[in-house]
């Protein structure tokens, strides 16, 4: 019997520490929406911009998976933008917000575009406020689409939204704001 229970305790042991490192491996090498969008929550019902940076630290590789400490901080906070997090270092990557003008006729909407390719192109994401049925939702804009298009995620709750229009949405309501980042050499 101790012999059976012994083997079965080395076969979870075994079993448990692969797979761990299996993970290891996958998060060595991730993909920012299976490694981080997937594993990320906003836990509160209006801390969707810390919620959008911390998914950017965590693809940052600057904090865990598990870190939620800007949203613990900012809990339902309803008088919160962008500017909360303007020139802020956060473990070593310093948030910039652009665009903060009137959203009309006049905003310039192809330099916002423009901005956006470029740091998508230089390998980083970029945060966006976009409407929502309930005002404005923030989105982590994650890639560019052969046709142009901007590919933009959020999470509500643990519930991951997608968006594949997020330029015609933009030109919808004359322009957002954003947040752009640099990681700061040591």
């Amino acid at each position: 019997m101790k012999k059976i229970l012994f083997s079965i305790v080395i076969i979870i042991f075994t079993s448990v520490n692969f797979h761990s490192k299996a993970q290891t491996q996958k998060i060595d090498n991730y993909d920012f929406f299976d490694s981080v969008v997937n594993n990320h929550n906003q836990i509160f019902q209006t801390s969707c911009i810390p919620s959008a940076v911390e998914m950017v630290l965590k693809y940052c590789k600057v904090v865990d998976f598990n870190f939620y400490d800007l949203q613990n901080e900012w809990k339902n906070k309803i008088d919160g933008t962008f500017r909360n997090f303007d020139n802020k270092e956060l473990y070593g990557v310093t948030f910039s917000r652009k665009f903060d003008l009137p959203r009309d006729a006049n905003f310039p909407i192809d330099s916002l575009f423009l901005t956006i390719e470029k740091e998508l192109k230089s390998g980083k994401k970029v945060i966006i406020s976009l409407p929502s049925d309930s005002g404005w939702h923030m989105y982590v804009i994650y890639k560019q689409t052969p046709d142009g298009e901007f590919i933009s995620y959020s999470k509500q709750w643990s519930h991951t939204l997608i968006l594949r229009n997020t330029k015609e949405i933009v030109k919808k309501v004359n322009g957002t704001d954003i947040m752009t980042y640099s990681i700061n050499k040591k």
